[in-house]
């Protein structure tokens, strides 16, 4: 083989070699998604559902920071519904939460605040004197309540999730997940009036014992302010977690949630989730199937002091679609003919099952509108009588 042969083969197998490095480079970057994000962790969900849309390192556990206090938001509102607190529940501040650092509204040992206030110190300025405060209020200590956050958690199955404080501050075992994040964000949506106080960009509230200082409250997630549709959720920061955000938005049928962990800079945190929203919104719709409470069907009552059961839907549910796909859903409602007294409200009898292309694509439960006791002698009689006279007229 002469020298110009041999220089030739050289150049053949380094040109092949440069080429499987470039496409190999391109297919490493493809992995990364349609776009790439600098934060550590990222999700992105459909909120009625739960489907992932987007995905990156999710089950990683990072520190949390200030996104901690979702789970505090849903602890108050599961006790708000249930009565167990009100919003114009007095509230002493203690020692304890006086003298938390970080974000806060400087509130003062002995003063008095309300649930209401607590609740906008929370949701706007992150104050983690009025976390604690709230916290205190509710479970009687901190201790307590931290673990009623934990047990919260694992009914939700956060499974990568510990949480050691309630206002996020650093601590090594204080640890969670995008993914689990996007759980309790989720759950919190679930109750509508915790809009009431994560839309408000800005407020007053009055703080110490005489309650003459003001304290301006600006809400840390600029997103209410500037990015259409959004209502929620958390910003989070600590030197260790990095600049976090939890984001929610709605336009139209579909509602997403976007988490971010991780985020070198606080303005990254709020243009990546927009661009994880901004997908979400361009790419898929939710396509509503039905409302909670929705009554789906009417069947018939045996043994019991009612003739006929409205039968409901469970819960709100809708299918995430992507934009352009076939909207043409099945619907198959399988419920029995008869139902034998006697049932609780709320009982399940049967479901919806929605089918896409012939594909199972979502189950919905189907249950009891009222509960109902089994008929007496004496409703029996009367249910007799009735049909008797109604057959002889």
């Amino acid at each position: 083989m002469n020298k110009l042969a041999k220089y030739r083969k050289k150049t053949s197998i380094l040109i092949i070699f440069l080429l499987f490095f470039v496409f190999s480079s391109i297919s490493f970057a493809e992995t990364d998604g349609p776009f790439k994000l600098e934060s550590r962790a990222a999700i992105l969900i459909d909120a009625l559902t739960g489907e992932i849309i987007y995905e990156k390192n999710i089950h990683e556990q990072l520190p949390p920071a200030s996104i901690t206090k979702i789970m505090v938001l849903l602890i108050a509102m599961e006790d708000l519904d249930s009565g167990k607190i009100k919003l114009d529940d007095k509230v002493q501040v203690s020692p304890n939460a006086e003298r938390m650092g970080g974000s806060q509204v400087y509130l003062e040992a002995g003063e008095i605040q309300i649930v209401d206030d607590l609740l906008k110190a929370i949701c706007l300025r992150s104050a983690n004197d009025a976390a604690v405060a709230l916290a205190e209020h509710i479970s009687g200590s901190i201790d307590v309540f931290v673990q009623r956050m934990n047990e919260r958690a694992k009914e939700l199955g956060m499974s990568n999730t510990h949480f050691k404080n309630a206002t996020g501050l650093p601590d090594a075992e204080h640890i969670t997940t995008a993914y689990d994040i996007s759980i309790m964000s989720r759950e919190l949506l679930k109750h509508p009036k915790i809009h009431d106080w994560l839309t408000i960009y800005m407020t007053d509230i009055k703080v110490g014992k005489n309650k003459n200082v003001t304290q301006s409250l600006v809400n840390t997630n600029k997103l209410i302010r500037d990015y259409q549709g959004a209502n929620g959720l958390k910003t989070g920061l600590t030197n260790d977690a990095g600049h976090c955000l939890a984001a929610s938005a709605k336009r139209g049928n579909l509602s997403l949630i976007s988490v971010l962990l991780g985020g070198p800079t606080s303005n990254s945190r709020f243009s990546e989730s927009k661009t994880l929203l901004d997908f979400g919104f361009a790419n898929y719709d939710s396509l509503p199937v039905c409302r909670k409470d929705e009554v789906i069907k009417k069947v018939k009552v045996s043994k019991g002091k009612e003739n006929n059961l409205n039968i409901v839907a469970e819960n709100d549910y809708s299918l995430l679609i992507k934009k352009g796909d076939s909207k043409d859903i099945e619907k198959e409602v399988v419920l029995p003919e008869t139902i034998n007294a006697p049932y609780e409200k709320g009982q399940k009898f049967g479901e919806i099952i929605l089918k896409n292309n012939g594909k199972e694509v979502g189950r919905v439960n189907l249950v009891a509108e009222e509960g109902m006791k089994k008929a007496s002698i004496i409703d029996m009689f009367k249910k007799v009588t009735t049909i008797f006279l109604g057959n002889s007229k």
